[in-house]
């Protein structure tokens, strides 16, 4: 039986092989160097097409902008006429210094609908106190990074702000205080 599926087996690996699917390395991974991404531009264009406080957060040195979108979440947000509407998402990843990730999503969503976009299944399990702002931490089952969110007040309006990834409290921390003690960008409206 197994004389076979040898030529089978091989066969499989020899063509795994030349279409890259695999490969071979003697020594370890290595830290590959991660893709560039203008955070700063990204937001200050996001403050200006979506017309919410969005924050430019001032992270420290060793951390690094690696990714960011925007979104909508169907019914996220209610208006001030008491109807569902329509909310707006601005996402930014980071590496951490711990080489981590950590992303940060700004939205004019309720805090509900934003954790659910973010993760399906949260609970509150909590909260943090950074620097003098509540964090309303939420985590799921097992597999499930957790997502800290807050709303951040101010004379453009408020914003809901949720925090996730693979990063230690301390990344989370870090992020909070780095988004929190920022004015919003000027918006474009």
């Amino acid at each position: 039986m197994f004389w076979s599926l040898a030529p089978l087996i091989v066969a499989c690996i020899a063509l795994a092989g030349l279409v890259g699917m695999c490969s071979v390395r003697p020594n370890s991974p290595r830290d590959g160097t991660p893709p560039p991404y203008d955070a700063a531009a990204a937001l200050k264009a996001d403050a200006e097409t979506l017309a919410i406080p969005i924050r430019l957060p001032q992270v420290p040195a060793g951390w690094q902008a690696n990714s960011g979108s925007r979104g909508g979440i169907d019914a996220g947000r209610t208006g001030a006429d008491g109807q569902r509407q329509r909310a707006v998402t601005a996402t930014v990843g980071y590496l951490a210094a711990s080489k981590l990730y950590v992303s940060l999503t700004q939205s004019n969503a309720d805090e509900q609908p934003l954790v659910s976009s973010i993760h399906r299944s949260m609970y509150p399990t909590g909260t943090q106190d950074v620097d003098g702002v509540k964090w309303i931490v939420y985590e799921g089952g097992e597999d499930t990074e957790p997502v800290w969110t807050t709303r951040l007040d101010s004379q453009a309006g408020p914003a809901q702000v949720a925090i996730t990834g693979a990063g230690s409290t301390a990344d989370f921390r870090t992020l909070a205080v780095a988004t929190q003690t920022q004015k919003p960008l000027p918006p474009g409206r």
